[in-house]
């Protein structure tokens, strides 16, 4: 991956004089290379991560595992993207083993998220079966580490 994608991705918010210092390149190429990432559809966006513990937004987050029949000449693309244009979608990728898709959904409860995979998901035709498991605790998110825990006080040594 170039370095410079690399850099974007830990970091989107890093100014381009520093990532031209990091790259030793001059500003104007860095402005440049960004501008056609852009533009050719390789940066897609740029995301921020927030602990919604500390914000107060008490969103469920689950995540879905979905069992689907493949179609001829389309195999799971698709049902796939159907399913990635819903609104509560908040991510959608094809897994192997077990299951076919991983979908992570959020709401604001869990009705609203046992609504959505009872009334919208699984009566989708193709969808074989879901699990839905719901996300309890954040640790680490687009590695970030969100909880970040105080060294342990080292105990006194008596001789």
């Amino acid at each position: 991956m170039d370095p410079l994608l690399h850099l974007l991705q830990h970091d989107a918010m890093a100014s381009r004089d520093d990532l031209a210092a990091q790259l030793n390149l001059p500003v104007e190429e860095v402005n440049r290379r960004i501008a056609d990432y852009e533009a050719g559809g390789v940066i897609l966006g740029y995301s921020t991560v927030i602990d919604t513990e500390k914000v107060g937004d008490q969103f469920v987050t689950a995540v879905i595992e979905v069992k689907m029949t493949p179609e001829r000449e389309g195999g799971f693309d698709r049902l796939a993207n159907r399913i990635a244009q819903f609104s509560q979608v908040q991510s959608c990728y094809l897994m192997s083993g077990g299951y076919d898709l991983l979908v992570v959904v959020e709401g604001r409860n869990l009705r609203e998220v046992a609504g959505f995979v009872s009334e919208r998901l699984s009566s989708l035709e193709g969808v074989v079966s879901t699990a839905t498991h719901f996300r309890l605790k954040a640790y680490k998110e687009n590695g970030v580490i969100l909880a970040r825990s105080e060294a342990p006080a080292r105990l006194p040594v008596s001789p």
